[in-house]
């Protein structure tokens, strides 16, 4: 029998959480020791079937630290070598790319992505360390099934985003549906779970697929689309940047109401109140029924 195992490798949106740079009043609790908030690196899962092969699902640029927490992603017995054996990617950011340059010490494995996500890639020579006689870039097109290594079965699917921040050119469609942003369905034995960290809006497509889900791992950037504006801390909206509040009529909280019998809140924005443990937004989407990730969160389905 196929199990399928997840673990949160990090459950912050980019910048991680408490931001280096940030005393916003969120951050400000992390800096001073408040203890109903905990630190949180930037997204990132690892999936497997048995334990033994492993799936990372997004590279943060944390994800060395994230390998150092994780004992099942340690190198094991042989003198080189780690049972990481694919990476997916659901885009080409930043946040979502950097930590490859963690795994360029020759160390074979499978990079899978859409075409427009290995095109970002290839245009930046940096990621040319990642030696193509060891790392093979696989492209994948959203909504065609494909394997991982260990039996589990995925497929891309697009979601409503746009391209990364720094090929943005003039003001950027931020819900086109490209493969530019995809979420992952992973399946094993009947079970799914669906990732999907970054999303600007759920359409009736989406809604649908995501009602499959044993469990979802949600985009959950900001609790309002002003969040930033409001703290201070930036200039856009959630929306401007790609992804859908929280709250509000057509936030995530209320169109993703009952679907899943699991859903958890990932990609959480330094300045969004649901890190605070009690605060009147945790308590709202607790009392909806979602969970807020952190890092370490194991799911075994």
């Amino acid at each position: 029998m196929v199990r399928l195992t997840a673990i949160v490798l990090g459950a912050a949106a980019g910048g991680g959480y408490p931001q280096w740079n940030c005393r916003c009043a969120v951050c400000r609790l992390a800096w001073d020791g408040d203890p109903r908030v905990i630190a949180r690196t930037q997204a990132s899962l690892a999936v497997s079937a048995d334990g033994a092969r492993w799936t990372l699902f997004n590279a943060s640029p944390d994800l060395r630290a994230q390998l150092a927490a994780t004992p099942a992603l340690h190198p094991h017995e042989k003198l080189r070598g780690s049972p990481i054996e694919a990476v997916v990617l659901t885009g080409a950011e930043i946040d979502q790319t950097a930590g490859l340059l963690n795994l360029r010490e020759r160390q074979p494995f499978a990079l899978m992505a859409t075409e427009q996500t290995h095109a970002a890639l290839a245009a930046n020579p940096m990621f040319g360390a990642l030696a193509p006689d060891v790392v093979t870039r696989r492209a994948i097109l959203p909504g065609t099934p494909f394997l991982l290594p260990g039996g589990l079965s995925a497929e891309l699917f697009i979601v409503p985003g746009k391209v990364p921040l720094y090929l943005e050119q003039g003001m950027p469609d931020t819900a086109v549906e490209s493969g530019a942003n995809v979420g992952v369905e992973i399946s094993a034995d009947g079970a799914t779970l669906m990732f999907v960290p970054g999303a600007a809006a759920v359409t009736p497509a989406l809604r649908e697929r995501l009602a499959r889900a044993d469990v979802i791992l949600f985009d959950g950037t900001l609790f309002t689309d002003d969040e930033m504006i409001a703290s201070g801390t930036g200039e856009k909206t959630g929306r401007r940047m790609g992804h859908m509040p929280i709250d509000g009529a057509d936030g995530s909280l209320a169109m993703l109401a009952g679907l899943g019998k699991r859903r958890i809140y990932v990609h959480i924005n330094n300045t969004n109140p649901i890190l605070i443990e009690g605060s009147p937004e945790r308590r709202r989407v607790e009392a909806a029924g979602w969970e807020v990730a952190a890092d370490g969160l194991e799911i075994t389905l």
